[in-house]
């Protein structure tokens, strides 16, 4: 299968992140060839996707709502390429196993139910297997949608990539409910799914607003369906953007969450809360967002934009009651007109990525997966390990080594403690998180400096993220 994506001009849709990936193991799944009522081929597909796939391992008791720091899988992922470049990746993040995030339609998966009661889980059956490989927590991220279930055609080759971005029609909601049980019942491992994607499709042109209607009702019957599959399963939402503005703008701009990174969008505040309002239940929150505004502007700073995600997780633990808050994505990077990130030098990606980590643990959040931006070259600006394509490939890079250390020392439940700090010129030139046993600290400066963290002197390059012992 070919390349899939589509242009929205929203560019937050992840232009590349929805390509889909070959067909290459269709000889694994019963090939069925006569359509049904429905039309449309059903080539490649089983009828039993609800059968449990290979071996899992399924933790004994009662899964916790909170799983530590992690990353998605997008389009390219290591479960891929050489033989041995694919052994050193599983070797690698197994040695600090992670939680590891699947969706169910494109980020490398393709349509897992062409036609209605016919199902193609092979892509998301050996991504399964390497997530079980490295000894990761799996997550499964329940968009996006079959055609059919939007308007389109049924049928393998009736795929519309360019049409990906689209909600199930309301009278698809039961359908795409079943399909996220059944999901459920062929992977009985995955114990936390997060119910679809940044309000995708459901966006109100009409009224200017998001439909936060819509989505809560396909929100809360996905919430039974799974429920009903193992009540210990558990279900977070709403995975809402929550874009800022600039200051100077008054247009949409909230009067409650706001800094001097700018201003939440009032729609996406009112659309939070309308779910939090009428949703069936959750077992954690889920939002998604970047610490510069919508026009992509870093304020004050690269670093000090970060403040946003502390002061958003704080709000949302308050209109929650302290869920568990999970940050599905985050950026810290603006990305160019493709969406790429490849600006920085890879010391001060590290750096303000530290920061941003910092500042979401300050709001409140236990749970945070990293969006790996990894591709097939040789080159792959803030990925976290070499493409498996390569047959020197797999190796860490590190992004992987900052967020593997971050998940070991600071998870759920981790005490954070208040540190001493002083600089040079200003302490706000340093970032520190500690507990215990342990201080992450930060130069924002792109120099030498020289910092006193809890009365010692401590020497820090430009942009260097170093650990102390405590």
């Amino acid at each position: 299968m070919g390349r899939h994506g589509w242009d929205t001009g929203v560019r937050r849709w992840r232009l590349a992140a929805l390509f889909g990936v070959g067909l290459a193991v269709l000889a694994l799944v019963v090939t069925l060839s006569s359509p049904r009522d429905s039309g449309g081929s059903t080539a490649g597909t089983t009828t039993d996707g609800d059968k449990v796939h290979g071996t899992p391992v399924t933790p004994p008791g009662k899964p916790s709502p909170e799983l530590g720091w992690g990353f998605t899988h997008t389009a390219n992922s290591a479960d891929e390429g050489e033989a041995a470049a694919v052994q050193r990746a599983e070797k690698l993040l197994a040695k600090q196993p992670l939680p590891q995030i699947q969706h169910i339609m494109g980020w490398g998966a393709d349509n897992p139910e062409p036609v209605p009661g016919h199902y193609d889980f092979a892509a998301i059956d050996r991504r399964m297997d390497f997530v079980r490989a490295t000894g990761g927590t799996p997550v499964i991220t329940l968009c996006c949608a079959p055609d059919w279930m939007k308007g389109g055609e049924p049928g393998v080759d009736n795929t519309d990539w360019d049409q990906v971005e689209k909600a199930p029609v309301r009278a698809h909601y039961k359908d795409f409910a079943r399909l996220a049980a059944t999901v459920a019942k062929r992977y009985p491992d995955v114990r936390h799914f997060v119910v679809w994607n940044e309000f995708k499709g459901f966006w109100d042109a009409d009224k200017g607003r998001w439909d936060h209607e819509g989505y809560t009702e396909l929100y809360n019957l996905v919430h039974d369906a799974l429920k009903k599959v193992d009540k210990d399963i558990m279900v977070g939402g709403p995975y809402l953007v929550m874009d800022s503005l600039d200051p100077r703008q008054r247009q949409n701009a909230s009067t409650e969450l706001k800094g001097p990174w700018g201003s939440a969008d009032q729609r996406v505040l009112d659309a939070f809360r309308y779910w939090n309002e009428h949703k069936k239940g959750a077992d954690f929150v889920v939002v998604d967002g970047s610490s510069y505004t919508v026009d992509d502007e870093l304020l004050p700073d690269a670093f000090r934009a970060t403040e946003k995600l502390t002061a958003v997780g704080r709000w949302v633990r308050e209109q929650t009651g302290d869920l568990p808050l999970w940050w599905a994505e985050y950026y810290v990077e603006p990305g160019d007109a493709q969406d790429a990130r490849a600006g920085w030098e890879e010391s001060h990606r590290v750096a303000v990525h530290a920061s941003g980590l910092i500042a979401m643990a300050k709001g409140g959040a236990s749970t945070g997966f990293y969006w790996n931006p990894q591709n097939k070259g040789a080159s792959c600006a803030g990925c976290l390990w070499r493409s498996t394509e390569l047959s020197d490939g797999g190796s860490g890079l590190p992004m992987l080594e900052l967020i593997s250390r971050f998940h070991r020392e600071f998870p759920p439940g981790t005490s954070y403690e208040t540190v001493d700090i002083a600089a040079e010129d200003d302490a706000s030139d340093v970032r520190v998180i500690a507990d215990d046993q342990v201080a992450l600290v930060v130069n924002t400066l792109d120099r030498p400096i020289i910092a006193r963290i809890d009365g010692e002197s401590v020497d820090l390059r430009g942009h260097e993220v170093k650990w102390l012992k405590r």
